[in-house]
């Protein structure tokens, strides 16, 4: 079992900076302390081929990005008829080379599992860009047995979320091959930090996995998240 623990985006907060010693970049001197990072600004607007490709270049070879598709997939098209945008999107993180891991599909709470779309999103998905898939949907419809062994049957890993919307989030689904884990924060979203009894618990959490484990702190913020990932890489290390 291979574990990654890392942070949505790579920032240094200034309250953390003396546990990322050394020059360079906030992710180069990220990357040589955790071997994960989650681009989430994909989600909101288009990258150039070439930034990618700067941040693969900046980074050790066993470094790894999880990269989150475009709203205008998720939340415009609503995984409809949007083949176009998914080459579009390919074109871009080519620049990541070896280093792209999973992509993240994040859909919103009001998106009810819509069936045969779905699926052909998945294919589209697959046939175009390839590689690892995790999905974070946020509706009731999507936790039901039917629907896991979809997902199962096709590799892609649902997230274990936190805090879980709906509460069924709380355990991972899909594919066990890979339980991606996202920490957004609580009881405040994106802004609470997890205390050590918390961390304590994470652990006993990654330990209990089939599969590989890819751990993103989401609680980004107040600065949280790369403390709690520190803390909780020194404690899987010791």
């Amino acid at each position: 079992m291979a574990v990654r623990i890392g942070t949505a985006g790579w920032s240094i907060p200034r309250a953390v900076a003396d546990r990322v010693p050394g020059e360079g970049t906030h992710l180069q001197r990220y990357a040589q302390r955790l071997n994960l990072a989650e681009i989430n600004s994909s989600f909101h607007h288009p990258h150039r081929t070439s930034l990618y490709a700067r941040w693969a270049a900046a980074v050790p070879d066993d470094f790894r990005f999880a990269v989150k598709l475009p709203k205008t997939i998720t939340h415009k098209a609503r995984l409809v008829d949007c083949d176009h945008l998914l080459v579009a999107f390919a074109s871009e993180v080519t620049g990541l080379g070896d280093k792209r891991g999973p992509l993240l599909v994040q859909l919103p709470p009001s998106f009810v599992f819509p069936g045969e779309v779905a699926e052909r999103f998945f294919d589209s998905l697959d046939r175009l860009l390839g590689g690892q898939v995790v999905i974070e949907p946020r509706n009731a419809s999507w936790f039901t047995p039917e629907v896991d062994a979809l997902l199962a049957a096709r590799r892609i890993a649902r997230v274990l979320a936190d805090p879980p919307v709906p509460e069924a989030a709380s355990a991972p689904g899909g594919w066990l091959g890979l339980t991606y884990i996202r920490l957004h924060g609580a009881p405040r979203v994106y802004w609470s930090s997890y205390a050590d009894a918390q961390l304590a618990a994470i652990a006993t959490r990654i330990a209990a996995s089939e599969g590989d484990v890819w751990m993103i702190f989401d609680n980004t913020a107040s600065g949280a998240a790369l403390g709690n990932a520190l803390d909780l890489d020194e404690r899987l290390s010791a």
